[in-house]
């Protein structure tokens, strides 16, 4: 499934920022006191917020509670709870943990970030899961801090405060098999992530914000997870958020959600609970360090994924859509232009390798009719069918010979497999049920992306997150906007405060056309013109878009 192949692209974490961004008193007393004690968090004074750091949300889920639907906190603390220091990581795999070596089976915690003077006051919040192919990543990657969308909201004059959380990631929170479907474990990031909106429903008045005025959002898996939570148990309303945002991720995935019960029991046999009456009891007493390198290793060519399991996800999504049987909320949807360049394989000289590719199952099994469809739908005069890599090139630029000349086709296909014709379909939904939607493709190439790559993904985060500054890119990767031209710096300012604005009022401003059943229009931004985006007919690629939209769900097990 393409959705949960990550590429980081060189973007890796630095490790010497401990807190989010910004000098710090670490002997101020400043404490909240929530449902289970007083917790004591620490002031910036450059930019005056106030951080709670590693705030725990459920019990640690170890020992008997590993492989179990997450808990909630059944004990209280009488003496103040420092929450002056990121916790671990959730334990992952790939280059998002590489600067960040503290990692732990012990890791559901979470981060509050509030400006500073606003405690007698509710103000909205912003929810944030992070991407990462469900496989890697977390709330302490300083890409992610949010001192700057929360200064960002001040000097708007729509403060927020900001959530972010860790959540299980890999084998330890998508393991997969007959008896973990049994006994109800399944899904366990997806339902972690849920929990803490549950703490943020009890806790977050305590710390001045609103839990009436909650906004879901994420990139990558998190925009999916943000989407399941949309879907989740057959679209019921539990009154968590008010709004959603997805970055590169939707409610409807085209894979499949069908659970290999092989896999489970490949890795009971081969961490010595292949013969264990209940193999999931056995793999709970299973060292961490012991299953930790297993997983790093033979696991992780086993697939832990989202499965539809008839309770967090009862079914093809797609299908939900259709009947109307999501959480009917305001929500920014969106994908970036050149999105395939992340997923498609390399290189593609020609359109034989291109039905070639199609033709072997990758991304998903597809007959010789539908195979030939797909090269019909992506032909090789791009001005038919819109948008393709690079954004920035004229329609004859070849792409080099690690890519191969039909690459630019292959990449479409791919990128519109991924995200963009599931967007579209989302986005289409909303507007038949008459629900906001604001719709959007991101258009800019940040510093040091080769030409092939182009506005691939993941490339929005530092722009909706207003990091000109690069915080969490250094030194492993070229900051995003060294160099650029101070269009892409005001772009950064546009698309963050439209985020913040969202999150405080549910819409992102006048200029960004809402998304309707006719002449729908999504919103492009590009740092290339001189209103930093514009209004675009959503029809681009709408051969093969509609292609992908229009095959049922066995074809796509969406």
């Amino acid at each position: 499934m393409a959705i949960f192949k990550s590429l980081s692209l060189g973007l890796f974490a630095s490790v010497a920022a401990a807190v989010p961004h910004g000098s710090y008193r670490r002997n101020d007393a400043l404490t909240v006191s929530i449902k289970n004690g007083t917790v004591e968090g620490v002031h910036s004074e450059q930019y005056n917020q106030d951080y709670f750091l590693g705030l725990p949300y459920a019990q640690p889920p170890v020992g008997a509670l590993r492989f179990r639907t997450p808990q909630s906190i059944n004990t209280s603390w009488s003496e103040p709870l420092s929450a002056k220091e990121y916790s671990a990581a959730c334990i992952g795999y790939g280059s998002d943990e590489w600067n960040y070596p503290k990692l732990s089976e012990d890791c559901l915690y979470l981060n509050v970030i509030r400006p500073s003077g606003y405690e007698n006051e509710k103000l909205p919040v912003a929810f944030w899961i992070h991407g990462g192919g469900l496989t890697q990543g977390s709330a302490i990657d300083q890409r992610y801090n949010a001192s700057f969308m929360v200064q960002r909201s001040v000097d708007i004059g729509k403060p927020i405060m900001f959530v972010g959380v860790n959540y299980r990631l890999s084998m330890w929170g998508f393991i997969t098999g007959d008896e973990v479907l049994e006994s109800g474990n399944t899904n366990l990031g997806l339902r972690d992530q849920r929990l803490a909106m549950h703490w943020v429903q009890e806790n977050i008045e305590a710390f001045g914000g609103d839990p009436k005025q909650v906004t879901i959002f994420g990139e990558s898996a998190g925009a999916l997870s943000t989407g399941m939570h949309l879907v989740a148990y057959g679209g019921r309303d539990d009154s968590l958020f008010r709004g959603a945002i997805m970055q590169s991720g939707n409610p409807v995935n085209y894979g499949n959600w069908k659970a290999d019960p092989s896999h489970f029991l490949l890795a009971a046999s081969a961490l010595g609970c292949g013969n264990a009456t209940s193999k999931l009891d056995c793999l709970r007493t299973v060292d961490s360090s012991t299953l930790n390198t297993y997983i790093n290793g033979t696991g992780l060519r086993l697939n832990w994924k989202p499965v539809i399991d008839n309770d967090f996800i009862q079914g093809k999504t797609s299908e939900q859509l259709a009947s109307g049987n999501f959480v009917k909320v305001p929500i920014i949807d969106g994908a970036n232009s050149d999105e395939g360049t992340s997923f498609g394989p390399k290189p593609v000289r020609t359109e034989q390798d291109f039905l070639r590719i199609v033709s072997s199952g990758q991304p998903v099994p597809l007959t010789t009719e539908q195979a030939q469809q797909v090269v019909d739908a992506y032909p090789a005069d791009l001005s038919t069918y819109g948008v393709v890599v690079p954004a920035d090139k004229p329609l004859n630029w070849v792409p080099p010979v690690t890519s191969g000349n039909a690459s630019r086709r292959s990449d479409a296909f791919f990128g519109d497999y991924s995200f963009i014709a599931s967007r579209r379909k989302t986005c289409q939904s909303w507007a038949a049920n008459d629900v906001d939607a604001w719709c959007y493709r991101f258009n800019a190439i940040p510093a040091g992306l080769p030409d092939f790559i182009g506005a691939t993904h993941f490339q929005e985060v530092a722009f909706v997150f207003n990091n000109q500054k690069g915080v969490g890119y250094i030194p492993a990767a070229q900051p995003p906007f060294t160099g650029k031209p101070d269009s892409f710096f005001k772009l950064a300012e546009t698309m963050s405060a439209s985020w913040v604005s969202f999150v405080h009022d549910l819409n992102p401003g006048e200029y960004w056309p809402r998304y309707e059943k006719e002449g729908a229009e999504d919103w492009v931004f590009d740092p290339n013109v001189p209103e930093l985006g514009y209004a675009e007919t959503d029809d681009w690629r709408k051969a093969g878009i509609d292609l992908l939209n229009s095959w049922d769900a066995e074809v796509l097990g969406r």
